[in-house]
């Protein structure tokens, strides 16, 4: 491989990284805070909530890659021309397709890397996280265990423990049931209770109190010496949940199973994530094309720069659009590939000449 070619993959591989690296911590960092929640009200430690949020670090890679190729191949190309450097290599002969050689190297890397996140990494970090979410979610084990806590895990629910021992028995126990409105409120108190798992779900164990109910004026006063309470009732998601697109593989979204409620919204989402992990090399083609075109000089870059983001973005905002609309209307699908082929077969139009013109200003 020439230098000048090392050179060039050597800088665009590093401001890839970077960028790519900067933009996902950026909004990782606002899809965390949506998920504080699990810290604030549910108890979740900070390492379990790390845990579950670094799941998500798959799919936004896979969104981010595109537009990070597409910075760092504006940057790195822009700072050639300014240093004068492409204007070298087109003076000793070189046409605009080798110039642009290093980047499409560089952007078929991260495409592949893309494609890799597309098949295999999205859907086993996505189902990881949702089940995760779900366990985090549905588990009353952190909830119950917080002392001199009022805390309510769905509307009409709210728990109090004064405190509990090492070996999980809670003290000073109170629950307020109001969640079905056809039955009046409950509330139950008792000494003690522990929190048990049953091939049923979770079940809180209550010994020694009382069950209060008061139903058209009348207050009806039970004591126990033990009452179960069913805690998988209150649990929204269920032990059962149908699997989202992203935790499907892409052979699974083609040929949906007959029994799927939209097979429509599955074989678009999976046509998505065939087409998704080449943008890289779009933009890529689409960008050099643009910014060697015309006089190597340094005067004018600015309006490269931006018609080039603006197609890029366009083939973008499009892809995510042609996803959405193809839900409804799955004939344009077919639309998703020609919207990627456009950019494409345009750039490579633009480095069709094999010499670059050399006209350098005054």
């Amino acid at each position: 491989m020439f230098r000048y070619n090392t050179y060039i993959i050597k800088h665009l591989a590093s401001t890839v990284a970077v960028v790519t690296v900067s933009l996902t911590s950026i909004i990782w960092l606002t899809q965390a805070l949506r998920f504080i929640d699990f810290i604030v009200r549910r108890g979740i430690s900070f390492g379990n909530f790390l845990e579950l949020t670094l799941l998500l670090i798959p799919s936004l890679m896979l969104f981010i890659l595109p537009s990070a190729m597409l910075c760092s191949v504006l940057y790195v190309y822009y700072k050639l021309t300014m240093d004068s450097e492409l204007l070298v290599l087109s003076g000793v002969g070189l046409s605009r397709m080798q110039i642009a050689k290093p980047a499409i190297i560089v952007a078929a890397g991260t495409s592949l890397v893309s494609l890799m996140i597309s098949m295999f990494l999205l859907p086993l970090s996505y189902h990881e996280f949702k089940s995760s979410q779900a366990f985090m979610r549905d588990n009353y084990a952190t909830l119950l265990l917080q002392e001199d806590v009022f805390n309510s895990p769905v509307d009409g629910l709210t728990v109090y423990i004064h405190d509990h021992d090492k070996d999980g028995t809670m003290r000073g126990i109170m629950v307020h049931d109001s969640r079905n409105p056809k039955t009046p409120p409950v509330t139950m108190m008792a000494e003690q209770g522990r929190l048990e798992e049953t091939p049923q779900g979770p079940r809180f164990l209550l010994t020694h109190g009382n069950r209060q109910e008061v139903e058209k004026g009348r207050l009806s006063f039970l004591d126990f010496d033990q009452y179960t309470l069913d805690l998988s009732f209150y649990t929204p998601g269920g032990v059962n949940r149908s699997l989202q697109p992203e935790e499907m593989y892409i052979h699974e979204l083609l040929s949906p199973s007959k029994d799927t409620e939209e097979p429509e919204r599955l074989i678009a989402e999976g046509h998505n994530r065939l087409t998704w992990p080449f943008y890289p090399i779009a933009v890529t083609i689409l960008c050099v094309g643009v910014l060697l075109t015309g006089e190597l000089n340094r005067r004018g870059k600015w309006q490269r720069i931006v018609t080039v983001v603006a197609l890029c973005a366009l083939s973008l905002a499009a892809s995510i659009g042609l996803l959405n609309l193809s839900i409804k209307h799955p004939w344009m699908v077919c639309l998703m590939y020609v919207n990627l082929a456009l950019p494409i077969i345009a750039g490579l139009w633009l480095l069709r000449d094999n010499n670059l013109l050399r006209k350098v200003p005054a």
